[in-house]
């Protein structure tokens, strides 16, 4: 099912990847809310954008930012906060009920490639990249709040059609190529191919999970 002028709730619009989704989201003819820290970082002018400040650990009326959404995508990621504390996972606690009261059952959480599925563990190279490279760039607190986002999706919101985009990002260049799902091959991908992938799964029937399915999402060039 493909929406028609749909409204997005964007979470993370000002990072990399969210910015890009801003863009091909607008320049599809989609209407785009977002809560930013910083409403200068976005230096799109379109009226079908509407940014609002504030952020996910200040904003307590997110019924109202739900109002007239079709579809949630978070894209949040902030290393230093997530290493003290899960504030994603805290924000997803109360973000899942507000859709609910809403009527909004499209959700889509962008996490890191390095991030283990549910009660699934990590093949043995990605769990040495996660021990290693992810540890040293002090990324783990971000890793571990993914997951607990994951428990938390597959435990107590099967009532919601949402997917879990593990997104292994390489960098900020070009466009590489075309990304597919897969549960068996993996690859890393630039942020602008994220982005573009993110916004198709929104069209994509059969992106969305099933109860008891396979929840979370490879990619595969």
């Amino acid at each position: 099912m493909k929406y028609s002028k749909s409204t997005f709730l964007v979470f993370g619009a000002t990072g990399r990847t969210g910015q890009h989704f801003v863009s091909i989201a607008l320049k599809e003819g989609h209407k785009v809310k977002a809560l930013v820290r910083n409403p200068e970082k976005i230096k799109i002018q379109n009226i079908n954008l509407e940014l609002i400040k504030g952020s996910i650990t200040n904003h307590e009326n997110i019924d109202e930012l739900l109002d007239e959404v079709d579809f949630v995508i978070c894209m949040l990621g902030d290393a230093q906060e997530q290493n003290k504390a899960p504030i994603n996972t805290i924000f997803i606690k109360k973000l899942i009920p507000a859709m609910r009261r809403q009527g909004v059952e499209r959700f889509l959480y962008q996490a890191g490639g390095l991030t283990r599925r549910y009660k699934v563990r990590l093949p043995f190279v990605t769990w040495i990249l996660r021990n290693t490279l992810a540890r040293y760039n002090g990324l783990l607190g971000q890793h571990k709040d993914n997951e607990t986002v994951i428990e938390y999706l597959v435990e107590e919101a099967q009532d919601v059609d949402w997917t879990v985009h593990r997104a292994g990002i390489i960098s900020d260049g070009p466009s590489k190529r075309i990304l597919n799902r897969s549960r068996t091959k993996y690859s890393l991908a630039t942020h602008v191919d994220i982005a573009t992938y993110n916004f198709q799964v929104i069209n994509e029937d059969s992106a969305i999970p099933v109860r008891r399915q396979e929840h979370i999402r490879f990619i595969a060039a």
